[in-house]
């Protein structure tokens, strides 16, 4: 995952977007069902949990999103544990010595 980066107008390749698809359509119906903010209502759960990371995945990409995709993506990134988090990624060095192996 690259917090530090961002791809405006990055080219999705087919089989990428078949996942893409298939995540909004799971976060389209779950708001539909559930009314939002959150895939189940008004409260966040586990599976807003496990999406986050998905979502700052979509941001860094620029991915395309309908409009209630991208309200969900928005909201996710705005919760205050969210900004702490991609803060503090942000401060990390990019590069991390003892990783840079030559194989």
């Amino acid at each position: 995952m690259n917090l530090h980066g961002h791809f405006p107008g990055f080219r999705i390749w087919g089989r990428a977007q078949a996942d893409i698809d298939r995540i909004t359509g799971i976060w389209r119906e779950c708001l539909q069902i559930y009314g939002g903010p959150f895939l189940f209502g008004a409260q966040r759960t586990m599976a807003d949990a496990m999406y986050a990371p998905v979502a700052t995945r979509f941001l860094t990409y620029d991915v395309k999103l309908d409009p209630a995709c991208a309200t969900y993506c928005q909201t996710i990134v705005q919760m205050p544990e969210m900004v702490e988090w991609v803060e503090a990624a942000k401060r990390e060095p990019i590069g991390i010595e003892e990783l840079e192996v030559e194989f």
